[in-house]
């Protein structure tokens, strides 16, 4: 097959699943060096993909797909690898009429699992499954996992954090973008009692009130860093924190970018699903807590705002000292 000239590649969300797709866009980068590659992704996640000098354009949706589409048209793509596999995706390629390859999304499978609990003999990893789109292409997975970058401007100064956290720190990720994939906020101070390291929490904005609770209660210990700092900031003080724990979110999946060793709970979503922290063959670690056997577990593909159960069984279920003893010095 005759190396395209401009390659275009789709996914619109979110923070974690865009993170996920920076192994192949290297790699397309790295064995396709004279191919152009642009890619298509909403407005709101442009800061992960503009720092990225594995692409030459970004597109941007905004509120019109039609107004994308035209954008698109005008570029004359050579093949589009659609890593979204929607609706959205579907109609720019019919309107593109390009070559064009996806990947196995396995969203029956995840049916299977969420309805009747029936786990797949072997999971493969989404990261592995992007790849099988731009197989026809020739690119294979160096095994160098994921990319993210920090620009020089969002690299914060150790001067900036208390003088108790400069040295030492765990960085604690309390955003979810669901309740049932979120660490519960007593369990999560039960396990901060029992470390002896200082800890920064990461979140947005809908993080900040929880995080600001959760330093009152332990001053001195716990800086709130919800809210204070973009993606890429928050992502600067994953970078230098000493180890990991996280719910299952984007910000998880930066943190395995950057190599990080990550605690990671898990919720009402499951390592099957295909999404868990993915290092290729880097220095990085996961030490899974999950609540195994629960007849429930999974309940959802993504989450909800309350436990369909009203037990909440999956996270009320895990040890603090089992995790906190993850996060202490080895």
């Amino acid at each position: 097959m005759q190396p395209p000239k401009k390659i275009l590649i789709l996914r619109f969300s979110s923070i974690g699943d865009i993170v996920l797709t920076s192994a192949l866009v290297r790699c397309l980068k790295k064995e396709l060096p004279d191919s152009e590659v642009h890619y298509a992704t909403k407005s709101r996640y442009a800061s992960i993909v503009k720092n990225n000098p594995n692409i030459d354009k970004i597109h941007l949706l905004s509120d019109s797909l039609p107004s994308l589409i035209r954008k698109l048209r005008r570029e004359n793509f050579d093949f589009i690898v659609d890593l979204h596999k929607n609706l959205r995706t579907l109609l720019i390629k019919a309107a593109l009429l390009k070559r064009s390859a996806s990947f196995p999304k396995q969203n029956f499978r995840k049916f299977l699992l969420i309805h009747f609990k029936m786990h797949p003999l072997q999971t493969e990893h989404v990261v592995d499954r992007y790849f099988q789109a731009v197989k026809k292409l020739g690119v294979r997975n160096d095994g160098k996992g994921l990319d993210f970058f920090i620009p020089s401007e969002d690299r914060l100064s150790l001067r900036e954090l208390p003088e108790s956290h400069r040295s030492d720190y765990v960085a604690v990720v309390i955003a979810a973008t669901y309740t049932t994939k979120r660490f519960p906020e007593t369990k999560l101070l039960s396990v901060i009692d029992r470390l002896k390291s200082p800890v920064i929490l990461i979140g947005g904005p809908a993080e900040k009130e929880m995080g600001q609770r959760i330093a009152d209660a332990r001053p001195g210990k716990v800086f709130n860093a919800c809210g204070k700092y973009n993606l890429e900031q928050s992502a600067w003080l994953l970078q230098h924190a000493r180890k990991v724990l996280s719910n299952d979110t984007g910000m998880m999946h930066i943190a395995a970018a950057l190599q990080k060793q990550i605690s990671l709970t898990w919720g009402n979503t499951v390592p099957a699903f295909g999404m868990s922290p993915y290092f290729g063959n880097g220095p990085g670690r996961e030490y899974r807590f999950e609540v195994k056997d629960l007849p429930c577990r999974p309940c959802s593909k993504l989450g909800y705002e309350k436990c369909p159960k009203n037990h909440f069984r999956c996270m009320m279920d895990q040890d603090e000292e089992t995790i906190a003893s993850s996060l202490r010095n080895n």
